[in-house]
């Protein structure tokens, strides 16, 4: 289960490591995308972000007790505690991190960003990713079983290290539970 905010590499990440494992990749916004019929934006445009976050913990709630696959839901998803303690208790939870500067870049950096990933406060992105992070960060490190700062780091190396932790080589960084 790979959490961490927008732009932390969730799903390149996800995609790789779940090539490696042979498992299937699960991005929970995609599947929610697929299932409404309509974009993230679309959906907090005409229910808000509590319509979004329903539609979210019913996946979270769903996917968490399929075994064997590679997770990603939203970044959002630990702001509700069931959906935290769903992902702690059926996956190991790997919260991916990067520098501030480096998640606006990566946000600058993609295309279909503004259209998948509408905004959260309306402020602008570096204003938005420093309040978000501040109030997501604790969450994060609350869910997370393992820690892997993607700053710096190219998908591989991202996905060897996360090899390395499942495989007790590199110590673990636990969450606060």
């Amino acid at each position: 289960m790979l959490i961490g905010a927008r732009a932390s590499g969730k799903t390149v990440v996800g995609q790789a490591l779940a090539r490696l494992l042979d498992r299937p990749f699960v991005d929970l916004d995609q599947v929610l995308v697929a299932e409404a019929g309509r974009s993230i934006a679309e959906i907090v445009a005409e229910e808000g972000w509590p319509g979004f976050r329903r539609r979210e913990k019913e996946l979270v709630a769903r996917y968490t007790r399929r075994p064997g696959q590679v997770l990603a839901p939203g970044g959002g998803a630990v702001l509700d505690p069931d959906n935290v303690a769903l992902l702690r208790e059926y996956g190991v939870v790997i919260w991916l991190t990067a520098a501030p500067e480096v998640l606006i870049s990566r946000l600058k950096q993609d295309p279909e960003s503004q259209a998948f990933r509408p905004s959260l406060t309306g402020a602008d992105p570096a204003a938005e990713m420093a309040q978000v992070l501040a109030e997501r960060e604790p969450r994060y490190r609350a869910a997370a079983h393992l820690v892997v700062d993607t700053t710096g780091m190219s998908v591989s190396q991202v996905v060897e290290s996360i090899l390395e932790m499942l495989q007790g080589e590199v110590p673990q960084t636990p969450g606060g539970k």
